[in-house]
């Protein structure tokens, strides 16, 4: 069967059927587009879905270009699923392919699917516009409710990522040697700036500098703390302060 002819079981594209819910796609008010380069991947969890009553139509495309051809015969487009697979959003291919689907469909949340569940990945993915972070470790019952919830203005994230936050806040400073041990003066102060998720002209008018001097900080500190981008760097930070190896003087 090919990945056409698969896409009229659940989603009726280009044609009136029968769905694998049961229902003609008419009934539908409302579309989710899954985006994935894999055709049997998107095929699957777009069959499943329908199949645990999402309750809109299911298009699956391989791109945003794809989705420009089969758009003329779906229902209003109300949500985005972007199935990463193994791929990180710290790479900076993959942040720049979320950034672009949040950029082009502004009014529609835009939920990322990924194996990966690590906090650094979850909130690297909410800075590039996603409106939610599905990890493939739980089921496609929470898939549903998590895809409902971003259509109905939330924000999903596993309950893993919140235990990780919780931990940060209660953990406690043990043998803690000062922050600047590890950074200069000024590398500490933008290094606190960014653990309080302060962006960069912020950062520039509380500390007197240029935009640009607090760029280049930034830059050494990432070095320092072998992060990609400035998320981990709060991550990191936190995560230090955490486990006793931190503290604020």
């Amino acid at each position: 069967m090919s990945s056409t002819s698969g896409l009229h079981s659940y989603a009726s594209i280009t044609q009136p059927r029968v769905p694998i819910g049961g229902t003609d796609n008419a009934f539908y008010k409302e579309c989710l587009l899954i985006l994935d380069g894999r055709a049997l991947d998107r095929e699957c969890l777009a069959s499943a879905l329908v199949d645990h009553q999402l309750g809109m139509a299911v298009v699956a495309a391989s791109s945003i270009e794809d989705w420009g051809v089969k758009k003329g015969s779906a229902p209003p487009l109300v949500a985005i699923l972007f199935n990463l697979g193994g791929r990180k959003v710290t790479d900076a291919a993959t942040a720049g392919e979320i950034k672009r689907i949040s950029s082009e469909f502004k009014s529609v949340p835009v939920v990322v699917l990924a194996d990966n569940e690590d906090l650094a990945q979850i909130l690297a993915a909410l800075e590039c516009g996603a409106r939610g972070y599905i990890p493939t470790s739980v089921g496609i019952d929470v898939c549903v409710e998590a895809i409902n919830l971003a259509v109905a203005g939330g924000i999903f994230v596993p309950a893993s990522s919140v235990l990780s936050v919780r931990h940060l806040i209660d953990s406690g400073s043990r043998d803690a040697q000062p922050l600047s041990s590890m950074f200069t003066l000024r590398q500490a102060e933008v290094a606190q700036a960014l653990r309080r998720g302060k962006a960069n002209k912020i950062i520039a008018y509380e500390l007197n500098l240029r935009e640009s001097t607090v760029k280049v900080h930034i830059r050494n500190i990432m070095k320092k703390l072998k992060a990609t981008n400035r998320t981990e760097v709060a991550y990191k930070v936190n995560d230090l302060f955490a486990e006793g190896m931190l503290t604020d003087k």
